[in-house]
Protein backbone atom coordinates (compact mmCIF):
# COMPACT_ATOMS: atom_id res chain seq x y z
CA UNK A 1 0.00 0.00 0.00
CA UNK A 2 1.44 3.57 -0.49
CA UNK A 3 2.01 6.34 1.91
CA UNK A 4 -1.33 8.18 0.86
CA UNK A 5 -2.87 5.32 1.68
CA UNK A 6 -2.06 5.20 5.28
CA UNK A 7 -2.01 8.72 5.68
CA UNK A 8 -5.84 8.47 4.80
CA UNK A 9 -6.35 5.48 6.51
CA UNK A 10 -5.06 6.75 9.98
CA UNK A 11 -6.64 10.43 9.77
CA UNK A 12 -9.83 8.63 9.81
CA UNK A 13 -9.34 6.66 12.54
CA UNK A 14 -7.97 9.52 14.75
CA UNK A 15 -8.75 8.64 18.35
CA UNK A 16 -9.52 4.46 17.54
CA UNK A 17 -7.45 1.52 19.13
CA UNK A 18 -5.07 0.20 16.40
CA UNK A 19 -2.62 -2.83 16.16
CA UNK A 20 0.17 -1.31 13.21
CA UNK A 21 2.95 -3.35 12.03
CA UNK A 22 5.81 -2.48 10.88
CA UNK A 23 8.14 -3.54 8.04
CA UNK A 24 10.87 -4.75 9.86
CA UNK A 25 8.78 -7.10 12.19
CA UNK A 26 7.64 -4.28 14.93
CA UNK A 27 4.00 -4.45 16.33
CA UNK A 28 2.66 -1.27 17.94
CA UNK A 29 -0.92 -1.16 20.05
CA UNK A 30 -2.11 2.11 20.75
CA UNK A 31 -4.77 4.66 20.19
CA UNK A 32 -3.83 7.07 17.23
CA UNK A 33 -3.54 10.43 18.50
CA UNK A 34 -2.69 12.53 15.43
CA UNK A 35 -1.44 12.59 11.12
CA UNK A 36 1.07 13.95 9.50
CA UNK A 37 2.84 14.29 6.78
CA UNK A 38 5.18 11.12 7.12
CA UNK A 39 4.41 9.95 10.38
CA UNK A 40 1.37 8.85 12.59
CA UNK A 41 1.48 9.16 16.26
CA UNK A 42 0.03 6.75 18.47
CA UNK A 43 -0.17 6.52 22.65
CA UNK A 44 0.72 3.48 23.46
CA UNK A 45 -1.47 1.04 25.91
CA UNK A 46 -0.59 0.92 29.86
CA UNK A 47 1.38 4.42 28.96
CA UNK A 48 -2.07 6.87 30.02
CA UNK A 49 -1.24 8.64 33.55
CA UNK A 50 -3.98 10.06 35.45
CA UNK A 51 -2.80 12.75 37.15
CA UNK A 52 -5.99 13.66 38.99
CA UNK A 53 -8.87 15.63 37.56
CA UNK A 54 -10.58 14.60 34.18
CA UNK A 55 -8.96 12.68 31.10
CA UNK A 56 -5.17 11.71 30.58
CA UNK A 57 -3.33 14.63 33.22
CA UNK A 58 -2.46 17.90 32.20
CA UNK A 59 0.65 19.82 30.34
CA UNK A 60 1.98 19.03 27.40
CA UNK A 61 3.69 15.63 27.51
CA UNK A 62 6.11 14.13 25.06
CA UNK A 63 5.64 13.77 21.54
CA UNK A 64 2.95 14.68 19.98
CA UNK A 65 1.51 16.08 23.49
CA UNK A 66 1.52 19.92 22.78
CA UNK A 67 -1.11 21.88 21.85
CA UNK A 68 -3.40 21.12 25.56
CA UNK A 69 -4.51 18.08 24.59
CA UNK A 70 -2.85 16.50 27.76
CA UNK A 71 -1.36 13.11 26.11
CA UNK A 72 1.17 12.02 28.60
CA UNK A 73 2.83 9.77 25.86
CA UNK A 74 3.05 9.15 22.15
CA UNK A 75 5.33 8.48 19.45
CA UNK A 76 5.74 8.42 15.51
CA UNK A 77 5.75 5.67 13.08
CA UNK A 78 6.95 6.45 9.69
CA UNK A 79 3.71 5.84 7.03
CA UNK A 80 6.35 4.49 5.07
CA UNK A 81 7.57 1.90 7.72
CA UNK A 82 3.61 0.18 8.01
CA UNK A 83 2.84 -3.02 6.71
CA UNK A 84 0.00 -4.03 8.35
CA UNK A 85 -2.78 -1.95 10.21
CA UNK A 86 -5.67 -3.24 12.02
CA UNK A 87 -8.02 -1.84 13.91
CA UNK A 88 -9.13 -2.80 17.86
CA UNK A 89 -13.14 -3.07 17.98
CA UNK A 90 -13.37 -4.18 21.87
CA UNK A 91 -10.79 -1.23 23.33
Amino acid sequence: MSVQHYHALCSRHIGRSVVIGTRDGRTHRGIIQGVRNNRVYIQPFGRQRNLGGFGYGFGYGYGFGGRGRGIAFAFGIALGAIATFALIPFW
